[in-house]
């Protein structure tokens, strides 16, 4: 099918995955909306890639994005294309977690996607076509210990998106959940610098708990390769060019062996695969 024009609108596209899709969708002959905070990363962007738009827009405040959402819906040309990739990730065990770097995760990762998809569904029901490529994650579907909130966020956007899939599919679009492994990105970095330092703060209870859960994920990375966000940019490329894309794909590094096993085990079978493979299964304070 000939995309060639149509309006693509990538929000996360500063960086990573996002940097690489708008590229790729603008080197296809869409019409990129590349959306971010960081409006140096994204001029600098559109210089380089000829049909690439930089748009202004700090997905952690609801007014902001709701204002976004208004200059989305006035496009002359209506959203085919939406890639919801903007996120992040905060780190900490629950009793460290501050609930209000919580509620901002939330807005970034869930509301603010959320407010987008709103506004670029009513273009895509007047044509009677579309697609919305949700990035997930595979924590989309389990938790890593340290990381329960930034799981939350990515279990709801697939609720999100398996509701979606089915309400929209009557009027022609399409709904596609993305569940990246670890991929080699800004995102550990970003998700260090919004964290904070644990252990200053954290109760010396959990100091022993962080120090073996970080070497039993630690050891999982010795000698492995991580892919670069290409792997998942191509993908996101490909389903978005396909007639009948699935409702769901996943790479990168750990993928298929995390899903594989949170898909054979029960839920007690998984909790004590993820016990051992943390290191946690034994560990008495």
């Amino acid at each position: 099918m000939n995309k060639k024009g149509q309006v693509a609108l990538v929000t996360g596209a500063s960086s990573g995955i996002g940097r690489e899709t708008a590229v790729m969708l603008a080197e296809k002959g869409f019409q990129v909306m590349a959306a971010a905070r960081r409006m140096d990363r994204l001029n600098e962007l559109s210089e380089r890639q000829e049909g690439i738009t930089p748009m202004d827009v700090d997905l952690s405040d609801p007014d902001d994005t709701e204002r976004f959402c208004r200059q989305v819906s006035e496009f002359p040309e209506p959203v085919s294309v939406l890639i919801n990739n903007a996120g992040y990730s905060l780190r900490g065990v629950l009793e460290d977690v501050l609930i209000d770097a919580a509620r901002r995760m939330f807005q970034v990762n869930l509301f603010g996607l959320m407010q987008v998809t709103q506004a670029c569904l009513p273009g895509m029901r007047r044509t009677r076509g579309g697609i919305v490529v949700n990035v997930s994650s595979m924590a989309g579907k389990f938790a890593f210990p340290g990381s329960g909130s930034y799981a939350a966020t990515k279990h709801a956007v697939e609720a999100i998106t398996d509701a979606l899939r089915i309400e929209v599919r009557p009027f022609g679009i399409r709904v596609v959940a993305i569940r990246p492994g670890f991929i080699a990105t800004e995102f550990n970095d970003v998700a260090n610098s919004v964290t904070g330092d644990l252990f200053a703060r954290t109760d010396p209870d959990y100091k022993s708990v962080y120090e073996t859960f970080g070497k039993g994920i630690g050891s999982m990375f010795v000698d492995a390769v991580i892919p670069g966000p290409e792997l998942i940019a191509n993908i996101i490329v490909d389903a978005v060019l396909s007639d009948s894309p699935k409702p769901v794909y996943h790479a990168g590094l750990f993928s298929e062996e995390f899903l594989e096993q949170r898909t054979r085990l029960d839920d007690e079978g998984f909790d004590q695969y993820l016990s051992e493979k943390t290191g946690l299964k034994d560990l008495e304070l």
